[in-house]
């Protein structure tokens, strides 16, 4: 299942975890990358949609949206936020690395590191194989990663932990140089009246150099390689460049 697990707990706390993110900054940047392409386009696909913040902003600003996740916890955090807001989104139950669709789309994101999570490369394939499948001819391709420096050097073989008023979590990782894998041990506290719950999670990234993706999507997958930029920027990656976006066409 590409590395992927139903995430159950950790789906209703996964929005606390990320306080950090601008989704809006995200998306902005996303349509800065439609306008540069010069594609306009009506339906996109959000791979990996997670609880659906990103669905639910490009939603917002018109798009003709469809989430795709593995985990039914957190589609029901997302169609809980879409109706909140009055969108009529599809979400899918299913496989990123087995998705079906009953057509094609425009553009096809998967963001938030969520290619990292697809730690078989046979996997990886046949992601970026049904992506030139379901893409209109011209479409774009936009998914983020977490480079191999952030995930060796940042992550890996490091602690870290956060404390709320109704959440505690602890962060301890692992790096595998050998399979390029690092285990994400995830222990959290929930609070429940004057109780604490506690749950955890084990998460598994895989690192992937930019070259090695380059020949995935243009060797193996016949997508055409467009771009590679610095986190929500056009700038060109660095050495210690923590995120990077990667742009690509049918």
């Amino acid at each position: 299942m590409g590395g992927f697990a139903i995430y159950n707990n950790f789906a209703f706390v996964y929005d606390k975890l990320m306080y950090d993110v601008d989704y809006k900054k995200w998306v902005d940047y996303i349509q800065e990358l439609f306008e540069k392409y010069g594609v306009n386009p009506t339906l996109v696909l959000d791979l990996g949609c997670g609880t659906g913040n990103i669905t639910v902003e490009m939603a917002q600003k018109g798009y003709d949206m469809t989430g795709v996740d593995l985990s039914p916890d957190m589609l029901a955090c997302a169609m809980e936020k879409s109706r909140g807001k009055g969108l009529d989104i599809l979400y899918l139950n299913q496989d990123i690395t087995e998705f079906e669709l009953y057509g094609t789309v425009d553009v096809i994101l998967c963001l938030m590191d969520t290619v990292n999570y697809i730690t078989d490369k046979r996997q990886l394939r046949k992601l970026f194989k049904l992506v030139k499948n379901y893409l209109n001819p011209g479409g774009l391709f936009i998914f983020d990663i977490n480079t191999p420096y952030k995930l060796e050097e940042i992550l890996g073989d490091n602690v870290f932990y956060e404390i709320h008023n109704d959440l505690v979590y602890i962060w301890n990782n692992e790096y595998d140089n050998k399979r390029k894998i690092c285990r994400f041990d995830l222990t959290f506290f929930t609070q429940e009246g004057s109780k604490y719950d506690r749950f955890d999670e084990i998460h598994y990234e895989r690192s992937y150099s930019l070259d090695e993706l380059k020949y995935e999507l243009t060797e193996k997958a016949g997508l055409t390689f467009l771009d590679v930029y610095d986190h929500l920027s056009f700038n060109k990656p660095k050495n210690k460049s923590e995120r990077v976006f990667f742009v690509c066409r049918k």
